[in-house]
């Protein structure tokens, strides 16, 4: 069991004596507080947070976060309150124990949703302050250290919780040692029988592996002190957890876990590293793919360094890392290194501002997704990334998750670049935007300053980023969508009637519409977007509402829907983008460009566009001060679906000359079925996608001439 004059001990080289008194007093605290309490294992409760400020202490930590830190479970264990934490430690040590012990009370409902709750908690938490992170992590190893005092449902529950959210979260934060620690205590309890496996293949290894490694470390500090370089050399056997991890990952054999026997070399500066790299490869045959440098190219969690494999002259594979110092500092240590430098700021530490931006993107990302599981699906490429490396044509290098598209790198380059993107060129050739990327493509982002983004192309980006930018472009674009059609459907509507021009100026309509309608018209704008959203019905009773009774100046323009087959050049709402925007094809008729159609406002939901050959048109089911008419801008493009009904002899092969009729045609055929109705006749039902209606009249006339059609009709 960890001392207090332990803890004392380890700081004395760091803090102040004022400080060290600021420990001795929250000990004291936390002691009355935690007294008579005793945990599973029967030790004294006060024996927790104790391992966890000196855990924190062998980081170096500051004062604040080690009085937390023995502070962190009084709020959840006992009845002291936040108000007297912050009354004797002050607001900062009370909001780090609050922001703990936040964490720690999540509901027990299904695992799912439990975990997104949790990443929640500790997204926002570390937004607020980061080193809540650092004590939540120090609590979550010592809980692992003492997991076999809980029954082995809990146990599981406890392990699979760290793999699935600690240990993701300690990695991206640069955090390697914590990682490490999380993922090797909790696999026992995960994965148990492969936890064994793994022992049992490593265990009878590991003293000639042990010996392997101290005569290669001797070699390689001769070879490097002959040199004249300075170096220290560390040595390692890889994890069991990072063993079965990599296995399964690639699906590979043990023997082919080529970094099992590893060693570090620690130098002073980034010339040191890459002047003993050079002397190893110059004694040694190295792996060419297995050589990375993540000092040129930082993964995303900003870990550095030079990674080789060699092979010796016994056949003999060994991972050497090279590091500076402060590369050693931040790999193992991550963003609480940056912390303990950040009142100094030496250069080329003072990074965290690029990790506290990932922290706001996944904080922005829960406000996106708001459902648990989508939450957790989208967060999963965010929180684990294995980096992809790609380059600009100019060579700048550029990291990507996996399965990150050239969308977005179109992203990452600049916001405008993505939301004008166009296409892509991937190593010289075309390739569409959701090409997905892999290490060393060269791209090149094509952009069109009139390119707009479509709804669609949410499905081709991956990263937070993009995503969010495009939802942020698309929401703006839906805003100004709904409040141009509202102003159109409303000057249309005040055409109707004879109203002097001085009772139409908006500055005069903007307080009578207020007082009419309340803070749906709190502005003229706010007005055209509730109209633009069918929210507020524009017709003749809200006409004569705000202007009181007026002449009409073309009785019955609007009339019934029929007269409207043909509506006039610019007298209608001209459909142009129907992706995302106020403007809908309706499911119930599946209009096409083309054909005669009419819009429907649907409060909330803009405008639905109809054929007029659907039922609820011809039947007049619809409301008719609810019809709007609309038309096809020549410029919109797009695929629709139509479904054609067949019917035809029932001969062989009559199925396939009616498909290979419609890919003459460069129609797409996505569901056909067949069925023989009466002895020698079929019936063909085709589901089609088309360019337009004269492209589906094309095809059902290909369809027509064929000898053992009888006839083709849509239905």
């Amino acid at each position: 069991m960890v001392r207090f004059d332990d803890i004392l001990e380890k700081v004395s080289s760091y803090i102040s004596e004022k400080e060290i008194g600021a420990l001795r007093k929250a000990y004291v605290f936390a002691g009355q507080a935690h007294k008579g309490q005793v945990r599973r294992s029967g030790e004294p409760y006060l024996s927790h947070p104790l391992e966890v400020a000196d855990y924190l202490a062998d980081m170096r930590l500051d004062k604040t976060t080690l009085v937390a830190a023995l502070l962190h479970d009084v709020l959840e264990d006992t009845d002291t309150t936040a108000a007297a934490i912050r009354e004797s430690f002050g607001r900062e040590v009370a909001d780090l124990v609050e922001g703990v012990t936040k964490i720690s009370r999540v509901q027990e409902v299904s695992p799912e949703v439990r975990r997104a709750e949790t990443l929640r908690k500790i997204i926002l938490a570390m937004t607020d302050d980061i080193r809540v992170i650092f004590i939540k992590l120090a609590d979550r190893i010592h809980n692992l250290k003492t997991l076999r005092h809980l029954d082995e449902e809990r146990q599981r529950q406890i392990a699979r919780e760290t793999l699935d959210i600690y240990a993701p979260i300690a990695n991206r934060l640069g955090m390697g040692r914590i990682r490490a620690e999380l993922e090797d205590l909790s696999f026992r309890y995960v994965a148990p029988e492969e936890f064994a496996k793994i022992t049992a293949t490593v265990e009878p290894q590991r003293k000639a592996a042990e010996a392997d490694l101290a005569a290669m470390k001797k070699m390689l500090e001769d070879l490097i002190a002959a040199n004249g370089l300075p170096a220290e050399i560390v040595s390692r056997i890889k994890r069991p957890y990072s063993i079965w991890s990599k296995m399964k990952r690639r699906d590979i054999g043990f023997d082919q876990v080529f970094d099992f026997l590893a060693l570090r070399v620690i130098t002073d500066s980034v010339k040191d590293c890459y002047a003993i790299l050079g002397i190893i490869h110059q004694r040694w045959p190295h792996l060419p793919q297995r050589f990375r440098d993540f000092i040129a190219m930082p993964k995303p969690n900003l870990y550095q360094a030079l990674h080789t494999t060699i092979i010796t002259e016994g056949r003999k594979t060994f991972e050497i890392q090279i590091r500076t110092r402060d590369m050693n500092d931040l790999a193992e240590n991550g963003i609480a290194a940056h912390w303990r430098y950040k009142d100094e700021a030496p250069p080329g530490l003072m990074v965290e501002d690029r990790r506290l931006h990932w922290l706001r993107e996944m904080a922005a990302l829960f406000e996106e997704k708001k459902n648990p599981q989508e939450f957790l699906r989208t967060l999963k490429t965010n929180l684990i990334p294995e980096e992809v490396y790609v380059f600009t044509p100019k060579g700048k290098v550029v990291n990507l998750p996996p399965g990150a598209t050239a969308l977005d790198f179109a992203f990452k380059i600049h916001t405008e670049v993505g939301l004008h993107a166009t296409g892509a060129r991937i190593n010289g050739s075309p390739a569409p935007l959701k090409a997905v990327l892999k290490t060393g493509d060269i791209i090149e982002v094509l952009t069109a300053a009139d390119k707009v983004p479509t709804r669609g192309m949410l499905a081709a980006a991956v990263t937070t980023g993009a995503r969010q930018e495009l939802r942020r472009s698309l929401d703006l674009k839906s805003l100004t969508t709904s409040e141009a059609l509202g102003r159109r459907l409303w000057e249309k509507e005040i055409r109707k009637y004879v109203i002097p021009a001085e009772s139409r100026r908006e500055e005069d309509l903007a307080p009578r519409l207020a007082a009419l309608l309340g803070p749906r018209a709190s502005s003229m704008e706010e007005f055209y977007r509730q109209a633009g959203l069918g929210r507020i019905v524009v017709d003749a009773k809200l006409v004569e509402a705000v202007f009181g009774p007026v002449a009409a100046r073309k009785p019955g323009l609007l009339g019934k829907a029929a007269a409207l087959v043909v509506p006039g050049k610019g007298q209608s709402v001209r459909i142009k983008d129907i992706d995302g925007q106020m403007i809908k094809l309706a499911k119930c008729c599946s209009p096409i460009k083309g054909e005669p159609v009419i819009g429907y406002m649907t409060a909330g939901r803009g405008l639905t566009v109809h054929s007029m050959r659907c039922p609820l048109v011809t039947k007049e089911i619809l409301d008719g001060q609810r019809l709007v008419e609309v038309s096809w801008d020549p410029s919109f493009s797009g695929t629709f679906k139509a479904r054609l009904l067949i019917k035809s002899k029932d001969t062989p092969g009559v199925l396939a000359k009616v498909a290979a009729a419609v890919a003459d045609l460069e129609g797409d055929i996505f569901k056909a079925e067949a069925a023989m109705v009466a002895e020698g006749k079929a019936r063909i039902t085709l589901d089609v996608r088309i360019r337009d209606i004269r492209h589906l009249e094309s095809i059902a006339r290909r369809i027509s001439g064929l000898k053992e059609i009888q006839s083709v009709e849509r239905v």
